[in-house]
């Protein structure tokens, strides 16, 4: 039995779950979930569908054009159709900090998510180890001020041969140049410490515990060419004692920096968000 899902946004007009619930009945398609979201301010119609058939007679793109006609062609429609027995591609990029990398391998390994991880880069070599312990082929770029464009550069060209979907940034410490954003528009995940734009720098943790703050949090979000300013995906929080120190912030910290990153992976790559203007629609 093979599934479909179905992301679809367009402006909110009468008739719209039907027209669609209609199609799939009358190609004998049995419906598994559908969620939908009216955004009344802007006049927007947000929808997820998932159904199965026993035979799939149309292809995704008729199927796609047919979806189109039954909106009347709204220009202001985004529709995207995906076979859940299609497994997106996922690139890890990651620096020298490991906690989130071994966390994705590991729930990768454990068959947590449903994606293929083809490849690995980094900018720091001591990661290869574990890129080999998961036999993941792996990049190392010594990246520098005078070389960022080449480097990039490279790591597309990279990206076009594995057939990249979406990329995850397991705690890569470089800032993506606009050209590279472009390139994958709403799928790249960021993991960023703490509540956005709170505490930036390295050692985010450790001015946190100077604020004496009472809760740490972590954010993941989709990269935009403005820093840390794209569509939010998760936010995960505990609190905080003033007994913990600087190594029990970090640890904290880290917990919930794996869980916040590997919940948005599991949401992206089971087509659950519809990015519209500067935030996210999940369906979970």
């Amino acid at each position: 039995m093979r599934s479909i899902i179905c992301l679809i946004s367009c402006k909110d007009k009468e008739g719209v779950i039907s027209k669609i619930t209609d199609f799939i009945q009358t190609n004998k398609g049995n419906i598994i979930s559908l969620h939908q979201y009216v955004d009344r301010e802007n006049g927007m119609f947000f929808m997820r569908i998932k159904w199965s058939v026993k035979t799939l007679k149309l292809s995704i793109d008729e199927i796609r054009l047919l979806f189109k006609n039954l909106l009347h062609h709204d220009p202001n429609s985004k529709i995207n159709l995906f076979k859940n027995s299609d497994r997106p591609n996922m690139a890890i990029m990651c620096s020298k900090d490991k906690h989130c990398l071994m966390d994705i391998l590991s729930r990768h390994k454990l068959s947590e998510f449903n994606i293929e991880i083809p490849l690995i880069i980094s900018n720091h070599k001591s990661v290869e180890s574990i890129a080999k312990l998961f036999n993941i082929p792996f990049y190392y770029f010594n990246l520098k001020e005078n070389n960022k464009k080449d480097v990039e550069d490279s790591q597309i060209e990279l990206m076009k041969k594995y057939n990249i979907d979406f990329i995850s940034l397991a705690r890569y410490m470089q800032i993506l140049s606009p050209n590279f954003v472009s390139k994958f528009l709403n799928n790249i995940i960021n993991i960023h410490h703490s509540f956005l734009p709170a505490f930036i720098g390295a050692k985010p943790y450790h001015a946190a515990f100077k604020r004496g703050v009472k809760i740490i949090g972590a954010t993941t979000h989709y990269v935009t060419s403005e820093l840390d300013a794209g569509p939010i995906i998760t936010q995960s929080i505990i609190d905080i004692s003033h007994e913990y120190g600087v190594e029990e912030l970090v640890k904290k910290g880290r917990e919930l920096e794996k869980s916040s990153l590997s919940k948005a992976i599991m949401l992206h790559s089971e087509r659950r968000i519809l990015v519209y203007n500067s935030k996210t629609i999940i369906f979970e």
